[in-house]
């Protein structure tokens, strides 16, 4: 008897393992009164140990970032600028192939708002998230903020909080009034806590490296190389003494690295170190980023020369004449203006690529680019004779320019993705894309061969080994990417390309893998071809149907579109050629994609009975059946079902064992097969 109780306990525990409700994420919410007309609404989330929830601000293509909706404004209260973010930490995701951008343990989001009726008593908020660790949830909650009194001083900050219980639908009320600088400093605090700081500076001293990488090249361009061996000339013929040579000589380096890292300090304060991260996801400046990175390319391949207007460069000159350190100051502001139409397009490349990161990476950039641009003009100052080394100038240097025109152009698509990928409209998938590289590197390959010429090259009798290594360098990544068609995963480029789900077809021109082609294959009604050419069905009763009709078990699939596990499951554990087979064979697939955005039909759209909530999308609707049916709201999540809906099997979430999982599904196909 005793056994069969604990059995009897060990199957109960197994069960609620599964099937409850799960809430990582407790908020709170609190009003802080910056004057008598805006307060602050402060919404702060503790995230449970190894859960994770997404920034507002995380890339397109991969988990959901978190989107707040102001409901009650009109004709209440303005929003004065976006929705504020504490740090977040940035994690590379092999799965979607793009920057996740997270946060651990806690968060918290402000938002500014004015209020312009005096009657207003409360502001309504809709948050919705999506939280993960073994699982993903789709999360969504509406808090009612209460609002303070206005006739208070400016003086004063009356902070009002609400402690909101996330598995109740009651609130718990408590108003306190504090001193303002107590207020400032408890939510600097809260704010300013370090998360992912280590991730931060990784991502800077990557764009430092490949900002000084870039400055190097920009040294080996017709309007910088020639400038060395004369700009260090006049130090040395100029200076009374060899020291004063070379302190002048530093004095111009150092003035170089002023000069950019003021460009870039410029960019972060017009635009705002915050606000250069959201530029750089915004599907417009994606367009303008892949224009501009075009532009480049085309006047470093020879098309026009960019060159800032010839009377700058005078006027600077003139002042250059000067002398002492005002007169070598404005000798390197000439530099930069008279080699604008070679660094321009790299300078202009690298502040695109340093949007993207936020923060203070423009100045870093321009740090990098710089040091790399003064360091020769300094060494060769102090070590004359060096000056003998340099090669000559000639047409070498206009083949440096058209390969980072090539490069430019390459880079520019990446750019074009990113705003395909964020609209959807599937104009640049994964097939096209690597065709236009293989195209720009095959054409690249084609003339370091010395097989086309472009309009500033010079005649050419032969090639130097040098540039034909770089040509069979450039043929051998060409090749390299050639089976990407086909669907090979390219890892050394993961996350240019758009990732594999973003394609004509997953696996590649032909639909080759698994055995078959989509077009030789038969769909029922209502069925797709899923991963890995699993017929799957995206509507529970077409697929109820089918299952009757050809009398298999069904395995019920809660999935999302932005489930991390969800792919990690299908790519290595359904892949398995043991686990693949019963998929293929032996059941009937249904996916119901709980993040699905499409608007149900009006007729169809309802409130949940059992979780209050009003169902308005498809994927708001497979969420509530999986919360009403089997009380649970994680994905991945599993079940086998007779055609008759009844379960096979206990439920089970994200299974990366294999074996384990292919056990848990023959034993559910053996229970219907009885």
């Amino acid at each position: 008897m005793r056994k069969l109780f604990a059995l009897l306990l060990l199957s109960l525990a197994f069960s609620t393992g599964y099937a409850q409700i799960l809430d990582p994420v407790k908020w709170k919410t609190s009003v802080e009164k910056k004057s008598d007309t805006e307060v602050v609404l402060i919404f702060d989330a503790v995230i449970e140990h190894e859960w994770h929830m997404f920034s507002q601000f995380t890339p397109e293509g991969g988990s959901l970032p978190t989107v707040f909706q102001f409901k009650n404004a009109k004709g209440n209260y303005e929003l004065v600028g976006k929705t504020k973010e504490s740090p977040y930490k940035k994690v590379y995701s092999d799965i979607f192939e793009v920057d996740e951008y997270m946060f651990e343990n806690k968060a918290q989001f402000r938002q500014t708002i004015k209020v312009t009726n005096p009657n207003a008593k409360s502001v309504s908020v809709y948050v919705e998230y999506q939280v993960c660790k073994e699982s993903c949830i789709q999360q969504d909650k509406t808090f009612e903020i209460k609002l303070p009194a206005l006739a208070v001083k400016a003086s004063d900050v009356t902070t009002t909080t609400t402690s909101v219980d996330t598995t109740s639908t009651q609130e718990e009320v408590k108003t306190d009034t504090v001193a303002s600088s107590e207020t400032k400093t408890t939510t600097a605090a809260a704010s300013e806590k370090p998360i992912g700081k280590q991730e931060e500076k990784k991502g800077l001293f990557m764009i430092f490296i490949l900002a000084f990488f870039s400055g190097f090249a920009a040294l080996l361009t017709p309007c910088v190389f020639p400038m060395i061996p004369m700009t260090v000339s006049f130090f040395t013929k100029q200076s009374k003494t060899k020291a004063d040579g070379i302190k002048n000589a530093i004095i111009y380096g150092v003035s170089i690295i002023l000069i950019y890292v003021l460009l870039g300090s410029l960019v972060t304060a017009v635009f705002g170190a915050d606000a250069l991260n959201a530029l750089s996801t915004n599907v417009w400046f994606n367009i303008i980023f892949f224009v501009l990175l075009v532009v480049f390319a085309a006047s470093f391949l020879g098309a026009f020369e960019i060159m800032l207007p010839n009377s700058w460069a005078n006027k600077v000159d003139r002042q250059a004449d000067r002398g002492g350190i005002i007169g070598i100051l404005f000798m390197a502001l000439a530099l930069a203006i008279v080699s604008f139409s070679c660094t321009g397009p790299i300078v202009g490349t690298l502040l695109v690529e340093a949007a993207s990161k936020g923060g203070i990476a423009p100045i870093v950039g321009m740090l990098g680019f710089s040091l790399a641009l003064a360091l020769p003009f300094m060494l060769f100052a102090m070590f004359p004779g060096w000056l003998n080394s340099l090669p000559k100038s000639g047409g070498w240097l206009n083949t440096v320019k058209v390969v980072l025109g090539f490069l430019e152009l390459a880079l520019a698509f990446k750019f074009l993705s990113n705003a395909d990928l964020v609209l959807q409209l599937h104009l640049l998938e994964r097939e096209t894309f690597l065709a236009i590289w293989i195209t720009i590197f095959g054409t690249l390959a084609y003339y370091l061969f010395g097989k086309i010429t472009l309009p500033h090259d010079s005649p050419l009798s032969h090639i130097s080994v040098g540039r034909l290594s770089l040509g069979l360098l450039v043929l051998s990544f060409t090749i390299y990417l050639i089976p990407g068609l086909w669907g090979a995963p390219l890892k050394l480029i993961s996350g240019f390309p758009p990732p594999m789900t973003y394609s004509e077809s997953p696996y590649g021109v032909g639909n080759s893998k698994g055995g078959g082609t989509a077009s030789a294959q038969i769909l029922p009604d209502g069925a797709h071809l899923g991963a890995h050419d699993l017929i799957a069905f995206e509507d529970y009763e077409k697929g109820m149907a089918y299952a009757k009709s050809v009398n298999k078990p069904v395995l019920l699939d809660f999935t999302g579109f932005a489930c991390v596990n969800c792919r990690k499951m299908e790519d290595y554990v359904w892949s398995k050629p043991e686990v693949l087979s019963l998929l293929k064979d032996k059941v009937v697939l249904i996916s119901l994609y709980v993040d699905d955005k499409r608007e149900l039909p009006e007729n169809e759209k309802y409130t949940s009975k059992e979780t209050g909530k009003e169902i308005k999308t498809i994927g708001n609707k497979w969420s509530d059946f999986q919360i009403t049916n089997y009380k649970a709201n994680a994905q991945p999540y599993y079940i086998v079902l007779d055609s008759e809906g009844n379960r096979l099997s206990e439920p089970v979430g994200y299974t990366p064992d294999a074996t384990e999982y292919k056990t848990w599904l023959e034993n559910g196909i053996a229970k219907f097969k009885k």
